[in-house]
């Protein structure tokens, strides 16, 4: 029986001759193997949390864009449980709508700066403040020095603001010719001096009140309180004081303002998160909004890239041939002389014989142990049964004409692969690709098989790689969300004013890379360059590295499981067709292991780490020397394994 279609590949591995199942093997007689079922990649738990987290990560957010948008002549990198296009779609969507609220809150500052004749522009410097201290935070000096000047100025700034209200707020309800003296003279050195130009400006503005000429020497506050207690108008003018007024009750509006901005745009964020991106409504791929976003330029990079990513064909960079399917974790690789046995007359072996023997073994995991009853053998959620397997192959993608032209169609990859199974080339490379996809996708675990038979040796390459959690803050979405939508008003609005200081420099640094990424579309000339491979994967983009014990122990059990059906594959192949297993068997078990096999060794031999050893060679003097081993490992622990095999 043909294995079955796996998920994300057009047609999987059916129909290929020599990727069978035995009758009478696990699953029945004649019957196909037991699976749980797939979810499609656009629909994962892993797609849905990348989604939210270009929302909530700008980094992230832009990088996505970049390498799949910005660079249209890169084809995109396999992902392997995910959908990339998807998460792209909501990329640009959640890039359109923070355009639009970073717009939207540098209109209100550009309005209200006229409107207030300037005064508004007081904000600057408390605000400048405030975000010099997340700098300094940040600053690579000492960290007892960034903590205490941090300290200092962000206090200075949080003060110097809170004077600053507070100086607007009795000159917009009391408008006494009082209050420049009665609050300068307190506390008029805790503000700049550059602030005491606004009262003695001279004519226009705020100084051409001859009243308020005194406070020019008072200090930093008699500044700010001659800036607004002009608004009383000495010489008695009604429609200066009007004007005056209004112009202080623009500048104490326009932060709430700001903040009542930021509040909607946090709970614009929620209702996605509740909305199209929710556990219950994100696998109606087609409802989604993001999907329906116009443009000739996104419909045609999501079809490039939903052709591409899911494509038994990989085309590749050659600094990174494994793009997309994580960290690297202890590849191995094993040759042995293929020795006829003396019982029998050895068969011609080819890699396909050894691979249609591998195939069976492996797909058998999906089978459940007997448990006495098939509800009971049907009920077990072990992720070997969602196991996913399937051949590919790897292509440079230098060389090509343009990013259309790499062969996709299946009868072109068909054609590469009959001939790459075979020929053992260096550029042009098959493999049996094997994943599962645990954590719902947050942990895939892939192992990539090569065998090759050449000059009377078969060499055996395993190179598992690993795609780790996603960053904590992805996998937070819907806590984050969820707090938000069901805090307090009071509390929505504390944390709306906490963060209107930064608002006005957040969309300023929004804007301009904005306009960066608008700028290098329509002058880089990327639809025009030659095809590359890919820069980044998706995935990669939006994994932390970090795992938890249980999810290193389910790694580590993908790995030992796989790689001992496989070793037992390529043993039923060289024992089917007349050669001896025996070596082959004795040095599997050490180098799967991490080791290295020592067929013969004579003096002493170090194991561990960090060994040094010292052989004293007896006759002339002189040939005594001393060389470090290298060490030599027989297995460790999944913790150790993992984080040692991390980029």
């Amino acid at each position: 029986m043909d294995v079955p279609a796996q998920p994300g590949e057009p047609g999987g591995v059916a129909g290929r001759a020599w990727l069978t199942k035995e009758p009478g093997g696990p699953g029945g007689p004649g019957g196909p193997p037991s699976s749980l079922p797939a979810t499609p990649p656009g629909a994962s738990e892993a797609t849905r949390l990348l989604c939210a987290g270009t929302y909530m990560d700008a980094g992230f957010r832009d990088a996505v864009v970049d390498e799949l948008y910005v660079h249209e002549e890169r084809f995109a990198a396999p992902s392997l449980g995910i959908d990339a296009a998807r998460v792209l779609a909501h990329a640009l969507r959640s890039r359109r709508l923070e355009l639009g609220w970073a717009a939207a809150i540098l209109f209100v500052w550009i309005v209200a700066l006229p409107l207030s004749s300037g005064l508004a522009a007081l904000y600057v410097f408390p605000v400048a403040l405030m975000g010099l201290a997340r700098f300094v935070r940040r600053a690579p000096i000492p960290q007892w020095l960034a903590r205490g000047v941090s300290f200092l100025l962000r206090w200075y700034g949080r003060i110097t603001l809170f004077l600053f209200v507070l100086a607007l707020l009795i000159a917009a309800f009391t408008g006494s010719a009082s209050f420049g003296s009665g609050v300068g003279d307190s506390v008029s050195d805790l503000l700049p001096d550059l602030l005491s130009g606004f009262g003695s400006s001279g004519s226009g503005g705020y100084g051409g009140y001859s009243g308020y000429s005194g406070y020019s020497g008072h200090g930093a506050l008699s500044g700010v309180a001659t800036s607004v207690s002009y608004v009383e108008v000495a010489q008695g003018s009604s429609a200066g004081s009007d004007s005056g007024l209004l112009q202080v009750w623009v500048t104490l509006l326009l932060p709430l303002l700001v903040a009542a901005m930021v509040w909607m745009q946090q709970g614009q964020f929620a209702r996605v998160l509740a909305g199209e991106l929710s556990r219950e409504r994100f696998p109606d791929v087609m409802n989604d909004p993001a999907e329906r976003a116009e443009g000739m330029r996104f419909r045609r990079l999501m079809d490039r890239v939903r052709i591409e990513q899911h494509g038994p064909l990989v085309m590749y960079r050659a600094a990174d041939p494994f793009c997309g399917a994580g960290w690297s974790y202890k590849t191995w690789s094993l040759s042995v002389e293929l020795n006829p046995r003396s019982d029998r007359k050895a068969e011609p072996l080819d890699n396909s014989a050894i691979l249609a023997r591998i195939v069976p073994l492996v797909a058998a995991l999906r089978v459940p142990s007997p448990h006495g009853s098939p509800a009971a053998a049907d009920a077990v959620r072990d992720r070997l049964r969602a196991i996913e397997i399937d051949e590919c192959v790897f292509l440079p993608a230098e060389g090509l004409p343009t990013r259309e032209a790499a062969p996709y169609a299946p009868q072109a990859f068909e054609q590469h692969r009959a001939a790459a199974v075979e020929e053992g080339g260096e550029t042009r490379r098959h493999f049996l690709r094997i994943r599962v996809g645990g954590w719902e996708e947050g942990v895939v675990t892939t192992v990539f098989v090569r065998v090759h038979t050449q000059g009377g040796m078969l060499m055996l390459e395993v190179a598992p790689h690993v795609l780790w959690p996603l960053r904590q803050l992805f996998q937070d979405a819907d806590r984050i969300a969820h707090q938000y939508r069901h805090h307090h008003h009071f509390g929505k609005a504390v944390w709306a004013l906490t963060r209107t200081p930064r608002s006005a420099g957040d969309a300023v640094l929004t804007l301009v890379r904005g306009l960066q990424s608008a700028w290098r579309l329509a002058t880089a000339g990327h639809d025009a360059a030659l095809p590359e491979g890919p820069g980044a994967a998706v995935r990669e983009l939006g994994s932390y590295g970090e795992s938890s014990l249980f999810q290193d122990m389910d790694v580590a059990r993908y790995l030992k499981t796989i790689q001992q059906r496989v070793a037992a594959g390529v043993t039923t192949a060289l024992r089917e067709a007349g050669y001896q297993t025996e070596e082959f068997e004795q040095r599997i078990v050490h180098v799967a292991e991490g080791g290295t096999y020592v067929e013969s060794a004579q003096g002493a031999i170090g194991i561990g780490d960090h060994n040094t050893i010292t052989h004293n060679a007896g006759g002339s003097s002189g040939s005594s020397r001393s060389s470090r081993s290298t060490s030599s490992s027989t297995g460790s622990g999944p913790t150790g394994s993992a984080a040692k095999g991390r980029k």
